[in-house]
């Protein structure tokens, strides 16, 4: 039986879906304001002893549809660390993802990963050009990102996503496209796309306050952004989410299920859980939370109740995200006025009629979605 502290919400009817965050990094990246933790040595013992005490006071949850390491970057516990996370959780997890760095994956790594329950791997790729990476302060190089992909493949991995960003600062001067066909040639079954955007505090952001760099204009996002979906889609793969696209039958289900507003529990530093009605989060640092749990307290250091106005919003934003789209029966009046005005102007399109009818945002809207939303 879960042991929970008064901080935690009661329980929706069941958690299918877990996040653990991992936020061991060995160096931070120009862009990054995730919560990381930089350690030249990890210390997988202090982690697995303190996620084991959160697990332990965590709402209960079950039979799990899927399982998401993320970070920070879960493959720098190794496999051996990795074994004894997911010994924590039942076995035979339809999907468990992990996210790794490249040049963490070799034949051994992949080998105890696999044999650990791992069934979908996501790289941080970025970039196949070695300036770019050189200059976004990451670990790998582009023949890493190579290796990788074949290791991953001999030791039995079949779903595996790659991880691009696109919009680079203006004097980079990236060959996006160049990047879009390595990827397309490694075939991976799914592939992120990420903007980069400026935030706070970030090694970016004080080398455009300095004037060494500056980011992209909205002309050049757009601009790459129609542009990988040109590509991917020529190549078989689908949006199915603004920011993912895969081959068929191999969404993440476990990112869809946020789409969704599905509950799910989140684990480690920094991670958000909901459970429908509410979200809560834990200390972002690592140390605190990790001192709060070895004192036998709660991890959480926050909580929000959601109103209906708040549920109904984020229902809208989210689905609007999706290729799914969203039911013109959920929109109140003056929304469905909006909406008929996106189609007109060729950001969206309406799918069925009469009660049946949804309304789906094209790529040129997706990029204006948040400006959409906001005008409802």
């Amino acid at each position: 039986m879960s042991h929970r502290p008064a901080s935690y919400p009661l329980p929706a009817p069941s958690y299918q879906h877990v996040y653990v965050h991992v936020p061991f990094c060995a160096r931070r990246c120009t862009y990054c304001d995730f919560a990381i933790a930089v350690r030249s040595e990890v210390p997988v013992d202090e982690y697995l002893e303190a996620l084991g005490r959160e697990l332990r006071m965590s709402p209960p949850f079950g039979p799990l549809e899927t399982l998401y390491l993320g970070g920070g970057t879960p493959s720098r516990l190794g496999g051996e660390g990795i074994a004894r996370l997911l010994a924590m959780f039942s076995p035979d997890i339809p999907e468990v993802t992990m996210e790794a760095n490249p040049e963490d994956v070799t034949p051994q790594a992949v080998h105890e990963w696999v044999a650990a329950g791992v069934n979908r791997l996501s790289l941080g790729v970025q970039s196949f050009a070695d300036a770019v990476l050189h200059w976004m302060h990451r670990t790998h190089d582009s023949r890493a990102v190579y290796d990788a992909v074949r290791a991953a493949r001999d030791g039995g991995l079949t779903n595996i996503s790659l991880d691009l960003i696109f919009a680079l600062p203006d004097d980079m001067r990236r060959d996006f496209a160049a990047d879009l066909d390595a990827i397309i040639a490694l075939a991976p079954e799914h592939v992120s796309l990420y903007g980069l955007t400026v935030e706070p505090r970030t090694p970016l952001d004080r080398q455009i306050a300095r004037g060494q760099t500056r980011p992209a204009g909205d002309a050049r996002w757009e601009e790459e952004y129609l542009l990988a979906h040109e590509k991917l889609t020529g190549a078989g793969y689908r949006f199915y989410e603004v920011s993912n696209a895969s081959l068929p039958g191999r969404e993440s289900r476990h990112n869809s299920a946020y789409w969704k507003q599905v509950p799910y529990l989140g684990l480690g530093p920094s991670s958000h859980s909901f459970d429908g009605r509410a979200r809560w989060w834990n200390e972002a640092a690592y140390r605190a939370w990790v001192d709060r749990l070895l004192k036998g307290d709660s991890p959480v250091a926050g909580r929000e109740e959601l109103t209906d106005s708040d549920t109904s919003l984020e229902r809208l934003y989210l689905r609007l995200r999706t290729s799914d789209g969203l039911s013109v029966m959920m929109l109140p009046e003056p929304a469905r006025q909006s909406a008929a005005q996106w189609v007109r102007q060729g950001w969206a399109r309406q799918e069925g009629s009469g009660e049946e009818a949804r309304i789906v945002l094209n790529p040129t809207g997706w990029l204006r979605l948040d400006e959409l939303v906001a005008s409802v």
